[in-house]
């Protein structure tokens, strides 16, 4: 299987109010179609650890390497465009933005990537809210819909690009059992039917305990 990203010794500090290391030796290797879940106590450096590999943090020694290629000496612009067409983010808080449609909002990274036309960008973002059972909101505003809903179009908006992995940080923190429940199912099946990697930090056990793999984190090391 083809190895989507890679980590070798990664380590991070704080500098602030004393020096002190939050991620220790992080060495991780994921495979396309893999649904993994970075868990553990809060504060043990899971969410530094998805900054680092979403590469919105930059501040590290050791090497990430996405698709094979390093991240190292690749510049802000260059980075951004890796996060654009490579990651798909999936939050706790679904960012949508309230004044478009959920049509819109989830054309919005591939119309920013600008690698198809506006008519085909619409057409995949229909094909996305068809797959997540949502094509009927399409018109509506963003702040029309429920907490779940909201959290399908977030989660339809990070597969706009077709991303080699999707990142999802605490992405059922907000959500009630139900609809907890639910994304968990969207993610498995994308996994399982679509090959989607997905990599995706929760402090929820059960959502951790459904997936393929589970990295455990404790004091910034993987145990």
């Amino acid at each position: 299987m083809k190895i989507v990203l890679e980590t070798r010794s990664i380590q991070k500090y704080f500098y602030s109010p004393q020096k002190f290391q939050v991620l220790d030796d992080i060495n991780i290797k994921i495979q396309q179609g893999e649904f993994v879940s970075i868990s553990g106590k809060s504060g043990c450096g899971k969410s530094t650890l998805l900054y680092v590999l979403s590469t919105m943090d930059l501040d590290y020694e050791g090497e990430l390497f996405i698709d094979g290629t390093t991240m190292k000496a690749k510049t802000e612009n260059q980075l951004a465009i890796v996060r654009n067409e490579k990651i798909g983010f999936v939050f706790q808080f679904h960012y949508l933005l309230n004044e478009f449609t959920v049509l819109k909002n989830v054309m919005l990274p591939a119309l920013k990537l600008g690698k198809f036309t506006k008519k085909e960008i619409e057409h995949r973002a229909y094909e996305k809210l068809k797959a997540l059972g949502i094509e009927d909101q399409a018109l509506k505003k963003a702040n029309l819909l429920s907490g779940g809903q909201k959290q399908r179009v977030a989660i339809a908006r990070a597969l706009i690009n077709d991303p080699l992995i999707i990142m999802g940080d605490e992405p059922t923190g907000n959500l009630d059992k139900k609809n907890s429940q639910m994304v968990f199912e969207i993610f498995q099946k994308l996994a399982q039917d679509f090959g989607q990697t997905m990599l995706v930090v929760t402090h929820d056990p059960e959502f951790a305990a459904g997936c393929n793999r589970i990295i455990e984190m404790a004091d910034g090391k993987i145990v």
